[in-house]
């Protein structure tokens, strides 16, 4: 998993490099500027040879604009067309990025397709007349920091962001943002207005949180991190991972060949209700046939009275047991993980049954997953406020549960989702995944894992339901609940994608039955 800093993190990581490995400044900005000139070269698959392709670069005062200039000399030597503009006077160019900027100036006598514009004013008419391929914002980089309250760009930052813009909308010409795009504040996700809106963001050494919060996932495109040797060593431990095929590779553990049922991970669920005539067991149907499908070696569903039949109608798979307190007990002492809630209802009988099972030692000691009606009962009875003691154990919530538990307002959960999970995940002593777009999944200590494998695919009914029968299954197959919550939320965003050609014709069942193809790529991008 790569690594995902804040604006500040990243400071001192540059700061530690040029300090502590005496990688210095230049060489870092050479190494930032070529990596990009490569990255995007890869994007036209080239191959390097960037012949009759013509570029734009936009370029700031500070590190950002330097970076820009070394990428400009990059494409130059692969053989492309570049026209760089120095946004700000060039008398305001200091230390690395002058001398940038006067390495390019040297270009000039030997290459006729450089041209340097000396602001706006100068390079409009002639931007104008050319088209371009790609514009390169090279403007603000991770040093940017928004001031809520002051958040309107002035002249001549807007005049030049408002150029990029336009160029990608009237023209075929592709942005790429270099770093992060410009007016993005690469800790919190909050930006200027305007902002460069990119279509590819190539960024430096490791992703920033602001990729992942407010207007960052919008502005940045897909992301890539360039190479610029800062090594890892210098940001570990981070506190902030993006989760990865690999690591959900490396958490879906495979059968044993000579294994049984019981050693492949024991899942119980307590789930479904019968309520005022209504039926709430399509939730607990989809998160049983979940668990089985994501590979638990032996699923026990709890239900209400009278329901068995229409469960092993759907998932023949799946032992059935009834609401009995003595019978569930005794299952939850042979199982290895238990999911609770889908589907489970709000009465206040099954307030009182989620209560009861979550004060109960037996169960609390267990790996546990807390969804849907059972985050209800939660937040109605105050469990969190009130002691309950959890020794591994995951709650699911999106923005609107969440809002209920912590008392804080959807609004404030989703301007900082990595810092309110995590805070909220320590103060109530267990995991917390906060579903959404991307997803973050914290635990008490302080890590929190992203996922961003999910899409528009899974903001449909029942596909909640089918997530907590996945982290289940990878809980009882061996990882904690932080871990199964996060690989699960990787390989269910993968499914959804599986599911359908068209994300909006997906369904919680067509989810559940790409399930098995998701894992299966894992292990075939593997060989």
């Amino acid at each position: 998993m790569l690594p995902v800093l804040t604006a500040r993190e990243m400071s001192q990581a540059d700061k530690a490099a040029i300090e502590e490995l005496r990688t210095g400044e230049t060489r870092l900005m050479e190494l930032a500027g070529r990596e990009t000139a490569r990255l995007i070269a890869e994007q036209f698959d080239r191959d390097g040879d960037l012949d009759g392709l013509s570029f734009l670069v936009v370029c700031g005062k500070g590190s950002n604009g330097g970076d820009g200039f070394v990428a400009a000399r990059h494409l130059l030597n692969s053989g492309a067309v570049v026209d760089v503009v120095l946004v700000w006077p060039e008398s305001e160019l200091t230390g690395v990025n002058l001398e940038g900027i006067n390495i390019l100036k040297a270009y000039r006598r030997y290459h006729e397709g450089l041209r340097i514009f000396s602001g706006l004013e100068e390079a409009v008419p002639f931007i104008e007349e050319q088209s371009y391929d790609a514009v390169l914002d090279a403007l603000f980089g991770t040093g940017m920091r928004l001031d809520p309250k002051r958040p309107d760009l002035s002249s001549p930052a807007r005049e030049a962001v408002e150029l990029i813009n336009r160029l990608n909308e009237e023209s075929d010409a592709v942005t790429v943002a270099i770093d992060v795009p410009s007016g993005l504040d690469a800790t919190s996700g909050l930006s200027t207005k305007p902002a460069v809106r990119a279509d590819h963001t190539v960024t430096m050494a490791f992703h920033k949180t602001g990729f992942f919060q407010n207007d960052g996932p919008s502005l940045c495109g897909p992301v890539q991190a360039a190479e610029i040797s800062i090594p890892r060593f210098l940001v570990e431990p981070a506190s902030c991972m993006l989760v990865d095929e690999t690591f959900a590779a490396e958490s879906y553990l495979l059968r044993d060949p000579s294994s049984a049922k019981h050693l492949n991970g024991k899942v119980l669920l307590i789930v479904g209700s019968s309520e005022g005539g209504s039926s709430m067991l399509g939730a607990a149907m989809l998160a049983s046939r979940a668990a089985v499908k994501t590979g638990a070696g032996y699923v026990c569903a709890s239900l209400p009275e009278g329901h068995a039949a229409t469960m092993h109608s759907f998932a023949p798979e799946v032992v059935v047991i009834g609401r009995n307190m003595d019978d569930i007990l005794e299952k939850a002492d042979w199982a290895d993980a238990i999911v609770i809630g889908c589907g489970i209802g709000r009465s206040e009988g099954g307030q009182d049954l989620v209560e009861e099972l979550l004060r109960n030692p037996g169960i609390a000691s267990k790996k546990i997953v807390i969804d849907a009606d059972a985050l209800f009962a939660i937040a109605e009875r105050n469990l969190f406020d009130e002691g309950l003691m959890l020794e591994d154990a995951v709650v699911t919530p999106h923005a609107g549960e969440c809002s209920r538990i912590s008392g804080l307002t959807a609004e404030e959960i989703l301007a900082s989702p990595i810092d309110v999970s995590r805070n909220l995940a320590a103060s109530w002593n267990v995991n917390l995944l906060l579903k959404g777009s991307p997803t973050f999944v914290a635990s008490p200590t302080g890590m929190v894992l992203i996922s961003e494998s999910g899409t528009e695919a899974l903001a449909t009914a029942g596909t909640g339901d089918v997530l907590a029968g996945m982290i289940g299954a990878l809980a009882a197959k061996g990882l904690d609940t932080h871990d199964a919550a996060a690989a699960a939320a990787w390989l269910h965003g993968r499914a959804g994608d599986l599911a359908c050609d068209v994300s909006s014709l997906v369904s919680a069942v067509d989810v559940l039955q790409a399930i098995p193809q998701a894992v299966l790529e894992l292990f075939e991008s593997e060989d």
